[in-house]
């Protein structure tokens, strides 16, 4: 049998990435049209990192972030100018694309524990991105959009460590608590992996919510909740299948999603 050769990750670098001229203009094409239409939105992804970081990363894609009320604004608008479309998870993920390029239109996270509110497009800041006067999500957001990104083959928290070091930790902290919410132990989990990568740079994170994390873990290390429901699918259904389908564990993320969906279907009745 020849020997697997392992796949090739590649190395972050602030190296301008080229991007083909028809994939930008479709990209710009795209974000003209939500800004005609006036559907907010913000841009996320590779050129949020960029703006937070300098970090820059190929990608085929361009990540938007929205409201699932501003997705059902905009799925029709970009049908209606010859672009096609797609629900590909209606809990988080559609589509719009063109000879090969696509655009992301996201509503939150796959698990459903973090949604995209009204209040992560008004927290975005101006950008021009292609050449269009638009906005980008903003690094408190941007940092909270990838706690949950923690799956085996797609772990962002060397770039959640990238936004602390490359803000100079120049976040509203308690923005950073609100968004993680119930989640905190990931956002703890988040900063002790910064703070291992950047010892000389513990600063960045206000001594204030060291010690709130750290008092939150302590007193849940101390007062342990014998009621507490088995949280493993919902950072990554695959490797803690087994809990799930074999030792009788909760399903969180399935019990998410269903919420999720089920909140979507009256929305949309309601309509």
């Amino acid at each position: 049998m020849p020997e697997r050769q392992p796949a090739l990750i590649p190395e972050t670098s602030s190296a301008p990435v080229k991007i083909p001229e028809e994939q930008q203009t479709l990209f710009r094409e795209i974000l003209i049209l939500l800004e005609q239409q006036h559907i907010p939105y913000a841009v996320a992804g590779a050129f949020a990192l960029r703006e937070h970081t300098g970090i820059c990363r190929d990608t085929k894609d361009l990540d938007l972030f929205l409201t699932a009320e501003a997705v059902s604004r905009a799925i029709p608008a970009l049908r209606d100018q010859g672009f096609e479309c797609e629900t590909c998870d209606p809990v988080w993920l559609y589509k719009a694309h063109r000879g090969g390029f696509f655009v992301d239109l996201i509503t939150g996270m796959s698990n459903a524990a973090i949604v995209v509110e009204d209040c992560w497009i008004e927290h975005s800041r101006p950008a021009v991105v292609h050449g269009v006067h638009t906005r980008v999500l903003a690094a408190e957001e941007l940092l909270a959009s990838k706690l949950f990104v923690t799956r085996r083959e797609r772990f962002d928290g060397a770039d959640i460590a990238h936004i602390i070091y490359g803000t100079r930790g120049q976040l509203d902290w308690q923005r950073v608590l609100h968004l993680a919410a119930e989640n905190w132990e990931l956002l703890f989990w988040a900063l002790v992996l910064f703070r291992y990568a950047y010892p000389a740079q513990t600063e960045f994170v206000p001594l204030k919510v060291w010690h709130e994390l750290i008092r939150r873990f302590d007193h849940a290390v101390v007062n342990p909740d014998p009621a507490a429901r088995f949280r493993g699918s919902l950072i990554d259904d695959k490797m803690f299948a087994i809990d799930v389908n074999e030792w009788g564990l909760a399903n969180l993320m399935e019990e998410y999603r269903h919420r999720r969906l089920q909140t979507l279907f009256s929305r949309s009745k309601d309509r």
